[in-house]
Parts: structure tokens; C-alpha cells; sequence
């Protein structure tokens, strides 16, 4: 947790008011049972009704100014909490971003939103009660304790005895009951888990009748969930009844030895009175802590994940040049090898492969070939575990990250549109880009119709572009790389949902486009990558053959299969 507090930086004025206001409160009430004790020992025991309307009346001033202690401190407790939160989350935004793709596929999806929203909310509300209630209970507790020694230190001692076996009930409970919570909690994520694999995939497990055995799956889990909750329920239950149990017998001893001592004419009743009114303060503030030390803990083992990812450092660093020694020479590989985080083996494995200015580069294999992975090493996406990555004949690893954005655009497999208009779309990858200069990036990607029918240029799109059609999304998506006229163009099978006559006419339009851009096309259609002036084949992510489409179909076994099974046998005669 302290590596967060740099967070709580221009709230110092917030921190430290908040617990101030909760400690006046507290004061306030640590004197309200001495103001009864002297109601019931002057006012009624006299029959002084001036002096029990005017003690009334301070108690009522009391409870005025308490709660506008409470109010203060519950604002700028608030104020503090939401704007340390605020600035925690936009710095893990800001870390996150910053992130190689290696680094995010190590720490996954699901656990950056779990640290971005619950993590966070669970921080959130710790900060808020710990700047709040934390200080209020040990102070009430001990404050109430030394009032009772100051109205008699004999009756006081009594305080001395009880205050130790309720610590050692409430935290006892507490400490056991804590780790049964996080087991409870793994539970959760479990049933969660399973709730959404199965609204995510319920057509697949309606098209094969697998209904019965998931409800199955799903009730086992939850009776276990069950189970677990049931036996940390059973042990927290205990808490009240014993902490009642052992204050009721420290009052019984304290009214007991206190109505004799007032027989004898060494209490008052109203002095009794305030002594028990302690004695249940003691009770109220003792279990608000252990629920807050709970609370607390949870809240820390949010923030010490969430610290997690803010210390984390991107595997990835970027040199400062902006230019390569070769412009001619766009992309090399040599030896190129990846393997991913955990994984066993390579997924590429010695990569030869040269690109020049305005050339387009087919890439073709079966599934799982390493396709995809290849041109990932082009961007940067990830970094070559073997060999080199070059581009303008320098080392990838010199240059800016700026310039790599620049030079090169990427369509990747899945198309990802966001929420807005499709001008706002198009100017993600080139802000300054003119409407002229989108419509003909649309043009050349075969989009312009179809966007004109939508609206044009302000037509909205949803999230997901849920309200496109795959095709219509894959174009889009090829449109916003060309706007901002990078040199390298990676098509990684981003015309897949394109019928062939559609593709066919975005192939050539996008070699009209700009004669200097060089263009890779990954596909597993034979169609796309034919006219390309080289082709790679992979499978199982080496490279088994180069060349152009007549000289491949003479000299690769495998690219002659995968044409023949598209096109036909004998198609290749």
C-alpha cells in the first residue's frame, strides 16, 4: 500500500481532516454519558427541571455539531478516496497501455479488468474507511476506558478485564474468518467463470444438448460455493452472540457491584449509568473495528495487485531513430525465430525474408502455420526471440516508437471499430486527416458506397461496429490503415469475410493507391496472394518455400495443395 500513497498527493488537506472530524465526533460522544450521569444526579434526582431542560439542551447541541463533524469528515474522506482512485486508475490505464503485447498476453485480459474495476472499488472504499473509522475506534475505546477510571478507578477496572476477552473474540473470529472470506471469494470467481462461458457459448451448448451436463457442472460448483459460505457464516454468527454475551456479563457485574456501591454512597445512579453507556460504547466500536480491519485487509490485497501492475516495466524499449541506413530495403528478415511466454517450443523458427519498396509480399500456410505471428514481428507487436528484425536495413529495436506508428499500418485479423462516427474511426490512425483524403482511403478499400448509404462520414457506429457486417467492418478497418498512407502495409487475412470479386478489386486498389507502399497480404486463400510478386509459405512455422505463384506451384508441395483444394485438381495445368 505504500507504494500507492504517491497517489494521495494534493489531497493532504482531505487526509488529514477526515479523521479530525471523525475524532471530534468521537470526542463529542465520549462526554455525552457524563451529561446524563449529571442530568439523573442534579437535574431529577433535585427535581431541578430548569437545569434537566437546560442539560437537554447541550445534548442536542452536541448531536447538532457531532453530525456536522460526521458530514465534514465523510466529505473530505470521499473527496480523498475518489480522487486517489481516480488518479490510481489512470495511472494503471497509462501503464497498461504502455505494455508490449507479450507483457499483456503474461498478465491477461481478465485480470487488467478485474484490477481496473473491483481491485480498484475494493481500494476505493478501504481508503475511504480507513481515513474515516480507523483512528475513531481505538480512540473511542480507549478514550471510554479512561473515563471510567475517572468517574472510579474500582468500577474502571472492570473496563480492564472486558476489553481484552471482547479483542480476543473479535479478533479471533476475524482472523480465522478472513482466509475462509478469500476462499469464498475464489469460489465466486469460479460460478462467475462459469456463468460466462456459458451465456458467451450457449448456441454451442444448445447445438450439441450439452444443457444437462453444464447444469450439472454449474450445481456441483455452487454447492460447493455453498458449503464454503455456510461454514464461514457458521464462525462469523458466532461474533455477535459471544461479544453480547460476554458485555451483558461485564454489565451484570458492573450494575451488580454498582448498585452496592451506591447503596454504600460511593456511586451515583447517574454515574452508573454513564459507566454502562461506556461499557456498550466499548461493545459498538470493538466490532465496528474487527469489520473494518476485515475490510482494510481486503482493500490491501487489492492495492498490493494493483501495485503489481503499476511497478511492472514494458519489456520493450525503443531507440530514437527515425530513418533506416536503406530505405530501398523495407523489411528483412533474418533467422527470425518467436516463441510466446510459456510456450514449449518455437512458433517460428528461423525466418528468412526480404521485402523491397513497393513490393507485395503474399504470406500463405494452413492454420496454426505461423502466419499471423510472422507479420506481428513487423510492427513490433512482439519482439523476435532469435534472429533479426530489420526495416530500412537497421536493427527494429533502434528505432522510436513513433516511427514505427508512421511507417507502418497494420489491419489485424479480428476487425475492432469503436463506438462514434466513421470519421472519428477513420482519424484514429491520421487525427489531421481531411474528408477528402478518408473518402479516398474508403474508395480505395471498396467501403465509400455503403458508408455513403449510412450517412456518410458522420454515420454512427457502434461498439464493436455491432450495427456492420463482417465484410463491411473488415473494409472499414483496411480504410482507416490507408488514411494515414503508412510505407508498410500488413493485411493480416483482413478480406477473409470479402467475397472474391470484392477482394480482388480491393487488391488492385490498394497497388493504385501508392506505388511506393509496400504491402504484405497474409491469407489462407491461394486467390489473395497470387499476384503477389513473392510468395512465403509456411507450415508449422518455418518457412518450406519462396517464391512467385508460377514458380510455387512447380517447386512446393504445399502451396500446390492448398491451391489445388481451393481452385481444383488439375487447376494448376
Amino acid at each position: 500500500m505504500k507504494r500507492l500513497l504517491k497517489y494521495l498527493r494534493g489531497y493532504e488537506k482531505e487526509t488529514a481532516l477526515a479523521p479530525l472530524g471523525k475524532l471530534c465526533e468521537a470526542t463529542l460522544e465520549l462526554i455525552v454519558p457524563l451529561i446524563i450521569a449529571a442530568i439523573i444526579d442534579r437535574g431529577i434526582a433535585n427535581g431541578d427541571r430548569g437545569y434537566t431542560v437546560l442539560m437537554s439542551l447541550l445534548l442536542m447541541l452536541l448531536g447538532a455539531v457531532g453530525l456536522g463533524f460526521s458530514v465534514v469528515a465523510q466529505y473530505f474522506a470521499a473527496k480523498a478516496s475518489v480522487g486517489f482512485i481516480t488518479a490510481t486508475r489512470r495511472a494503471m490505464f497509462t501503464r497498461l497501455e504502455t505494455l508490449s503485447y507479450a507483457d499483456a498476453d503474461s498478465l491477461g485480459t481478465s485480470t487488467m479488468i478485474t484490477r481496473m474495476t473491483a481491485d480498484a472499488t475494493k481500494l476505493q472504499t478501504g481508503v475511504n474507511l480507513t481515513l474515516r473509522l480507523l483512528l475513531r475506534s481505538p480512540f473511542v475505546v480507549f478514550g471510554a476506558m479512561i473515563m471510567a477510571l475517572i468517574i472510579d478507578v474500582e468500577a474502571g477496572l472492570s473496563f480492564a478485564l472486558v476489553i481484552p476477552l471482547l479483542s480476543v473474540v473479535v479478533f479471533g473470529i476475524m482472523l480465522v474468518s478472513m482466509p475462509l472470506y478469500k476462499k469464498v471469494q475464489g469460489g465466486v470467481d469460479k460460478i462467475l467463470s462459469r456463468t460466462r462461458d456459458n451465456l458467451s457459448g450457449v448456441r454451442c451448448v444448445r447445438a450439441f444438448g450439452k444443457e444437462e451436463r453444464e447444469t450439472i457442472k454449474f450445481r456441483e460448483e455452487n454447492a460447493t460455493l455453498t458449503a464454503a459460505q455456510n461454514r464461514v457464516g457458521r464462525i462469523s454468527a458466532l461474533m455477535n452472540p459471544l461479544t453480547y454475551v460476554i458485555i451483558n456479563l461485564g454489565i451484570v457485574l458492573l450494575i451488580y457491584t454498582g448498585a452496592l456501591r451506591v447503596d454504600s454512597g460511593e456511586l451515583t445512579q447517574g454515574e452508573v449509568i454513564a459507566l454502562y453507556n461506556y461499557m456498550s460504547q466499548i461493545l459498538v466500536e470493538l466490532i465496528k473495528l474487527a469489520n473494518l480491519i476485515i475490510t482494510i485487509s481486503r482493500a490491501l490485497a487489492s492495492g498490493s495487485r494493483i501495485a503489481d501492475v503499476l511497478e511492472l516495466q514494458s519489456s520493450q524499449k525503443f531507440g530514437e531513430r527515425e530513418v533506416g541506413v536503406n530505405p530501398e530495403c523495407a523489411v528483412q528478415l533474418k533467422s527470425a525465430s518467436l516463441r510466446y511466454g510459456r510456450a514449449s517450443e518455437d512458433s517460428l523458427s528461423g525466418i528468412s525474408l526480404s521485402a523491397m519498396r513497393g513490393e507485395t509480399v503474399g504470406i500463405i500456410g494452413g492454420t496454426g502455420s505461423g502466419k499471423s505471428s510472422l507479420v506481428n514481428l513487423i510492427p513490433r507487436l512482439y519482439d523476435a526471440t532469435g534472429g533479426e528484425v530489420l526495416i530500412e536495413g537497421s536493427p527494429i529495436p533502434e528505432f522510436s516508437k513513433e516511427a514505427l506508428t508512421r511507417k507502418i499500418g497494420i489491419v489485424p485479423q479480428r476487425a475492432t471499430l469503436f463506438a462514434g462516427s466513421v470519421g472519428d474511426n477513420m482519424r484514429i490512425g491520421a487525427r489531421g486527416a481531411t474528408d477528402e483524403e478518408i473518402n479516398e482511403a474508403l474508395l480505395a478499400a471498396q467501403a465509400l458506397d455503403f458508408v455513403n448509404e449510412k450517412g456518410g462520414l458522420s454515420a454512427e457506429i457502434e461498439a464493436g461496429g455491432r450495427n456492420l457486417s463482417g465484410g463491411q467492418k473488415q473494409r472499414l478497418t483496411i480504410a482507416r490503415a490507408l488514411v494515414k498512407k503508412p510505407e508498410i502495409l500488413i493485411l493480416d487475412d483482413s478480406a477473409s469475410a470479402l467475397d472474391y470479386a470484392t477482394d480482388a478489386r480491393l487488391r488492385r486498389a490498394i497497388s493504385d493507391f501508392s506505388k511506393d507502399m509496400t504491402v504484405f497480404i497474409v491469407s489462407q486463400r491461394a486467390a489473395s496472394v497470387m499476384h503477389a510478386d513473392k510468395i512465403l509459405v509456411l507450415d508449422d512455422g518455418h518457412a518450406v518455400a519462396e517464391g512467385t505463384h508460377k514458380e510455387l506451384l512447380g517447386s512446393s508441395e504445399v502451396y500446390r495443395e492448398i491451391y489445388e483444394t481451393q481452385f481444383g485438381e488439375g487447376a494448376s495445368e
